[in-house]
């Protein structure tokens, strides 16, 4: 049995990475894991799986909590991510929290040996230079949980990195992948959330309309398999049943494919280097599907994507800029401060108005991401 700790447990990873649990009692057993404010979705997980420790953002529901289960330890705010992230009876971490707050918890829980599956892009795009060297060092595996690096890596499963030719990260195009930049100017939130294929969290669904999603995905890619940009490509694919393609230098493509479900890939993650049966997935049946499309990613409809690949390569502290400014921009979108294509200009002008420093430590990366949130709500 697997004994797993789980940061973000009441997003949309966390509770399908919960179903898995549910699934396999005999395999899998949740001992410790973090929750933001939904207190009420909380206590029914407490409940249901009894954890030894459970993190909350504020001291408040800390306080709530501990009076009701008092055979469970609480803890809150950013020490208790890490306290959930190091605990000491945990084999493998899920980090499935949003945003930028996972990086710290991932680096302690390196440095203390534990197996990560990591669903936070965040981390790997403001840090990853820390996050692999920390890996590496302590001879730790970071096993991908995006259903496109998961691809990837299983299609990696016993070839030679010396034989490939490139990454080919497959992209849905997002809610608004049929519309022209003019139709763009006057969308809703609601038609923002409405993505055509999977079910996500808000912000994440977001990030998806605007292909920054698959921008964030091009960085991480670059650091969990430790390739140069030029050899990282995304092809727009509507029906999301390839999920994500490797090229050898044969000119062989190796593709993992299946129906849209995260909890495959997040299943994959939690009991790697083997498989369990996952009968209530649906199965792929490519007759029925009858075809598969396939078109060139437009950087000029997609600017998000291109702004992706240039902080990318000019690496340093730019690719903290581009995460730190797309989510404030996505946060003002979602409050109804900006429209939608606001959130392109606002990055934009954080990723021009910032110098890039090289190799920062983790305190100057958290230092750059706060002033460039400062800067876009002083846009605002």
């Amino acid at each position: 049995m697997k004994i797993i700790s789980l940061l973000g447990a009441t997003g949309s990873i966390g509770t399908q990475t919960l179903d898995i649990i549910r699934e396999n009692p005999t395999e899998f057993k949740l001992a410790a894991f973090s929750v933001g404010k939904n207190i009420d979705l909380a206590r029914n997980m407490i409940g249901e799986f009894q954890p030894d420790l459970v993190s909350v953002q504020d001291y408040h529901n800390w306080k709530t909590l501990k009076t009701e289960f008092p055979s469970t330890k609480f803890t809150y705010g950013e020490e208790g991510l890490i306290e959930v992230a190091v605990y000491e009876k945990v084999d493998i971490l899920v980090n499935a929290v949003l945003g930028s707050v996972g990086l710290n918890p991932t680096l302690q829980a390196i440095e203390c040996g534990k197996v990560i599956a990591i669903a936070n892009k965040e981390t790997l795009v403001t840090a990853g230079h820390l996050i692999m060297a920390a890996a590496e060092k302590n001879n730790v595996s970071l096993i991908p949980v995006d259903s496109e690096h998961s691809a990837i890596f299983q299609a990696l499963q016993g070839e030679k990195k010396k034989n490939i030719e490139r990454l080919i990260i497959t992209a849905s195009g997002g809610s608004f992948r049929d519309r022209s930049r003019k139709e763009l100017e006057n969308v809703t939130v609601q038609e923002a959330l409405n993505h055509p294929n999977w079910s996500m969290g808000a912000k994440i669904t977001i990030d998806s309309a605007s292909m920054m999603n698959k921008g964030l995905e091009v960085i991480e890619a670059h650091w969990l398999f430790n390739l140069p940009y030029d050899k990282i490509d995304v092809l727009l694919h509507k029906e999301s049943i390839i999920h994500s393609m490797v090229e050898f230098h044969d000119s062989s493509i190796i593709a993992q494919l299946g129906s849209p479900d995260m909890r495959v890939p997040i299943q994959y993650a939690l009991t790697y280097p083997d498989r369990l049966p996952f009968p209530s997935a649906k199965r792929l049946n490519l007759a029925s599907v009858g075809k598969l499309h396939f078109q060139e990613m437009d950087v000029e409809r997609f600017r998000c994507l291109g702004f992706a690949y240039e902080a990318g390569k000019k690496g340093g502290t730019m690719p903290t800029v581009l995460n730190a400014a797309n989510e404030a921009a996505v946060a003002a979108f979602l409050a109804g401060k900006i429209r939608f294509l606001q959130i392109e200009d606002l990055i934009e002008k954080a990723l021009r108005a910032h110098q890039s420093i090289e190799n920062p430590s983790l305190s100057l990366i958290q230092e750059v991401d706060k002033e460039t949130r400062q800067y876009i709500h002083s846009l605002l």
